[in-house]
């Protein structure tokens, strides 16, 4: 019997040929964990911690991150980082990129983790995790994680237009069912406060057993007016601002059942974005379909929902407002003819395919002026 020795190497779990510094930011707010690996540093990825909001000390440690790499071997490398895209926005990206540093954010849940029941999880791990990932994609491996486009600091803010106003709808409802209730609690029923003679209403109310208002209690009411005034001021503004929409908003205006708000939606959280083909950009709104398949299973689980779901709401909205107000357009039929084939059944996951549909068509509208076929528009 022969035994053969055989002399195992282990192998090199990180190769860093793409001579640079590739940097982690893990972003707390009360510090940063800065991950790193050096060229010639071997496989050891070194971890420190900056006071979270300090730029300065962070720009610190990348010069002192490249002398150590200078002094062993001879280069100043650059510096690559990697953030995972949350609370903190876009702003730490920015000065990176200002200070001449090249700057990554991915997207946390595009990055693949493990599958056990429980896995630990720590800043360290993360922070390790990013790493990986930012070589593999410098490397070009194909998905192994979906970096962010950065918006600009203005469309970041013209943003703030259509969010806020639905922010200030929310806020106006529930003052609204707090003066009900208030006024219920006292036998009142039928006041509404959304007229424009609410005040002189409220003088002339009278509770169940026939009293006038309590003055706690109208002034409590009369307080919670006045929050509801301001709001409906700010959103007077919030109409102003949409009504100078750029002209691909005014362009989704002219399409029948399009208003200025779902128009400003539209435009400002999705279409003002580049896209390469219809896949992305049903996936950058949440409509993407998400297969199972293994072996002889094959069925759908419903769309991912890992897109801009302000978007992704908005267009559920439309295709139930396309069906009343496009009844003889191309999507319309398409709708009623699937339903009808299933016996009436699945309306709502045929409206989700729909919507998807529709986001499509919109896009290629705006991009590349393709009129949707048989849509009808507004008339001048």
């Amino acid at each position: 019997m022969v035994t053969t020795h055989f002399q195992t190497e282990t192998p090199t779990a990180i190769r860093t040929g793409l001579g640079a510094i590739f940097v982690s930011l893990e972003l707390s707010r009360s510090t940063w964990l800065v991950t790193s690996l050096s060229p010639g540093g071997g496989e050891r990825m070194s971890k420190h911690a900056v006071a979270g909001g300090n730029v300065s000390e962070l720009l610190a440690r990348f010069t002192h991150l490249q002398e150590k790499a200078r002094s062993r071997s001879g280069r100043l490398f650059p510096i690559v980082t990697i953030q995972e895209a949350g609370l903190d926005g876009f702003w730490i990206h920015r000065v990176l990129e200002t200070n001449g540093i090249e700057s990554y954010v991915v997207d946390a849940a595009s990055i693949a983790a493990s599958r056990r029941r429980k896995r630990a999880k720590t800043d360290k791990i993360d922070g390790e995790a990013l790493v990986r990932a930012l070589l593999a994609f410098k490397r070009g491996e194909p998905r192994v994680c979906a970096m962010v486009k950065a918006p600009s600091p203005e469309e970041e803010d013209r943003r703030r237009i259509c969010r806020e106003r639905r922010v200030l709808i929310a806020e106006r409802v529930e003052h609204v069912n707090r003066i009900k209730g208030l006024l219920f609690a006292q036998g009142i029923g039928g006041y509404q406060p959304l007229r424009k003679d609410r005040r002189r209403q409220l003088e002339d109310l009278r509770t169940g057993d026939g009293r006038v208002l309590p003055p706690h209690l109208r002034a409590q009411v009369c307080r919670v007016l006045d929050r509801l005034e301001r709001e409906r001021d700010a959103l007077v503004e919030r109409v102003e601002c949409e009504a100078k929409a750029p002209e691909p908003a005014t362009m989704l205006c002219a399409i029948k059942g399009v208003g200025p708000e779902v128009a400003a939606v539209l435009w400002t959280e999705g279409l003002c974005r580049q896209f390469d083909n219809r896949r992305q950009v049903a996936a950058y709104a949440g409509l993407a379909p998400t297969p199972w398949q293994s072996g002889t299973i094959d069925r759908e689980q419903g769309v991912s929902k890992a897109g801009n779901p302000r978007l992704r709401t908005t267009m559920i909205q439309l295709a139930w407002l396309w069906l009343r107000n496009q009844p003889s357009s191309a999507l319309s039929r398409w709708f009623i003819d699937r339903v009808q084939s299933n016996g009436g059944r699945h309306k709502k996951s045929t409206i989700v395919a729909l919507a998807r549909k529709q986001l499509v068509a919109l896009w290629k509208y705006v991009t590349f002026g393709i009129v949707i076929d048989g849509a009808v528009l507004k008339s001048a």
